[in-house]
Parts: C-alpha cells; structure tokens; sequence
C-alpha cells in the first residue's frame, strides 16, 4: 500500500520504549517526551510504518471511530464466498 493511501485499519498498542527518543504525535502534531507514556500506532499492521502517539489522542480518535481495528473493518465488509458457493456460479455461468 503506498504511503499515501489512508490506512483502511490500524494495529495499536501501548509502546514500551526505553530509548530516549522524541516523537511528534501524527494526530495532534505535538510533541511526544522522550520515555512518556504513548502508544503505537501500525497502518494495516505494517509494522515498519509504526507511529508513536499521545495515549490520550489515540484514544479520542478511537472515541471518534477514525482508528478502526481489522476486527472493526472486517465487519463492515461483505462476506466472502465459500470455495463451493464460487464453484458453483461458474459452473452455473457455463
């Protein structure tokens, strides 16, 4: 997925960073304290895409439905087919 395409889920997790780094928060653009209590953030669990977020904004995102998990997602999906069901319409199509 290219960078510039809006994630359609997000993996997010607490961080447990002991390096002392300091990040901008993606949803706020503030500054996150280096060792501050965050969270990751994985765009479709691409774990090299990784974002280091405010807890707090994490959490209002979430509140305002803009951080869907897979789960969340998947449900808005329509179900996918059986291996039968597909089989079937072809050999109906035929």
């Amino acid at each position: 997925m290219p960078a510039t395409e809006k994630p359609l889920w997000w993996e997010i997790r607490r961080a447990h960073n002991r390096k002392p780094a300091s990040y901008r928060c993606p949803l706020c653009g503030e500054l996150l304290p280096a060792l501050s209590e965050h969270m990751l953030m994985f765009p479709e669990g691409d774990h090299s895409r990784r974002r280091h977020a405010h807890t707090e904004c994490v959490l209002e995102a979430r509140r305002r439905g803009r951080l869907p998990t897979r789960s969340e997602w998947q449900r808005t999906q329509p179900p996918r087919r059986s291996a039968a069901s597909r089989w079937l319409r072809r050999l109906a199509g035929r």
